[in-house]
Order: C-alpha cells, then sequence, then structure tokens
C-alpha cells in the first residue's frame, strides 16, 4: 500500500486538494474529521478536552462549541499544546483504525489528510508528502475572507501552525496554489499521474495483495515441506 502524506496550512486549499483525490477514486483518511468524531460528546476525548478547558466551551445541547475552543487554543500556545496531548491518542487510533479498513478492503493507494502531518511526526509513514503551499500574504488575506476574521485573528491562526515555508521544504511534491483553481487542476493532474504509478516491491508486499501472495507462498512451502519429508 501507497499511504500519500497530504498536508498544508490553514487557507491553503488543501481541502480542495482532498476532495479532487477523492473524485478520482483515491481513499483519503481524513485527520480533521477523525477529530470531530473523537470530541464527540460522550466520547473519552470530549471528556478529557471538557474536564481541561471547563464548561464554557460547551453549546447548549453540551456539544463541544469548536469556535470557541479554537479562540482559546490558538491564542495560548499552552493551551494548544494542552489539547494536542489530550486528543493525539484518539486521533492516532483513529488514523490507524481506518488505514486497517482500507488495507483490508485492498487498496493500494490512499491519501492521509493531516494538517499537522510534520508536527505529530506521521511524516515517517508515509511517501510521498505532497504540500499545498501559497504564499503569505494570499494565505492571510483567504483566510480572512474565508472566516470574515480580523487580521489579528488570521494571524494568530497562522502562526500557531508550522510555516508553509517549512513544510515546503520537507516535500516530495509541491502544489503551489497561488494561483487560479484551473491552475490547481493542471497541476493536480500531474500529482495524480505521479502518486498513481506502479507500486514499488515494498509498497506491493506492505499491500494486502502483497500480504496474501506471501501467506500463499508460506503454505506452498510448508505443504512442499511435508511431502519431502513423507516421502523420506
Amino acid at each position: 500500500m501507497r499511504i500519500v502524506g497530504l498536508t498544508g496550512g490553514i487557507a491553503s486549499g488543501k481541502s480542495t486538494v482532498s476532495s479532487m483525490f477523492k473524485y478520482n477514486q483515491i481513499p483519503v483518511v481524513d485527520a480533521d474529521v477523525i477529530a470531530r468524531d473523537v470530541l464527540k460528546k460522550g466520547t473519552g476525548g470530549y471528556k478529557k478536552v471538557v474536564a481541561a478547558f471547563g464548561p464554557e466551551i460547551l453549546q447548549d445541547d453540551g456539544q463541544v462549541d469548536r469556535l470557541q475552543l479554537g479562540r482559546i487554543v490558538f491564542s495560548d500556545a499552552s493551551k494548544r499544546q494542552l489539547l494536542n496531548r489530550l486528543l493525539a491518542p484518539y486521533i492516532s487510533s483513529g488514523i490507524f483504525l481506518e488505514i486497517l479498513k482500507l488495507w483490508i478492503k485492498g487498496h493500494k493507494v490512499i491519501v492521509l489528510d493531516i494538517p499537522l502531518l510534520f508536527e505529530a511526526k506521521m511524516d515517517k509513514w508515509t511517501k510521498p508528502i505532497v504540500v499545498v503551499w501559497v504564499d503569505p500574504e494570499t494565505q492571510l488575506r483567504r483566510l480572512m475572507e474565508r472566516d470574515n476574521s480580523t487580521e489579528e485573528d488570521a494571524r494568530n491562526r497562522i502562526n500557531a501552525q508550522m510555516s508553509l515555508d517549512l513544510k515546503k521544504s520537507r516535500a516530495d511534491i509541491v502544489i503551489d496554489n497561488a494561483g487560479s483553481l484551473q491552475d490547481l487542476q493542471e497541476r493536480f493532474g500531474e500529482v495524480l499521474l505521479e502518486v498513481k504509478r506502479p507500486l514499488t516491491w515494498t509498497e506491493f508486499w506492505l499491500s494486502r495483495n502483497g500480504a496474501l501472495s506471501a501467506l500463499l507462498g508460506v503454505v506452498i512451502g510448508v505443504l512442499a515441506g511435508r511431502k519431502v519429508f513423507s516421502s523420506l
């Protein structure tokens, strides 16, 4: 199995690229979706976060107010680190479970969509790493327009993440999304060909088909061995 790492920054267009992979029949494991699930009312992640941040982060229906929680953690690095520590085990388990499901189904290529791919040290499990990049000015403008936020709030959110330039330097593939949607679609077409290339031998043996081939080889070897010993 080839696990493609997809990351970027807030308002970089990573979610658009993620949707393009899905449209092209490549399964995507979305860490943001898993993070929302582990914060649902009654879950272990929910209980730990509410205990740490108090009832003021809750909505009237008892669910976590993600916007309120976001305002708290994006303005305070220590609280952001605390939230990450609390949720990391649940998110990691959720990601592993989704990957396992796709492996069992026999998918050869999947995309792991994680905003904090490098920060969570999950880049070592993915190859190639695709980074969606935009210049700082474009990122700030798009974020302010998208969320109707002030420049200060937008900068706080951007500065809370690893810089896109640093992520770009650690990427195998860079998608420059500073242009138009058509530019993005053309670049994505090139990237799609790259990630769908034939599996390497290592990737094949890590796939379900590779595992079944290895198992079949072991069974044949055992049966052949029994036949040899029975003839002695």
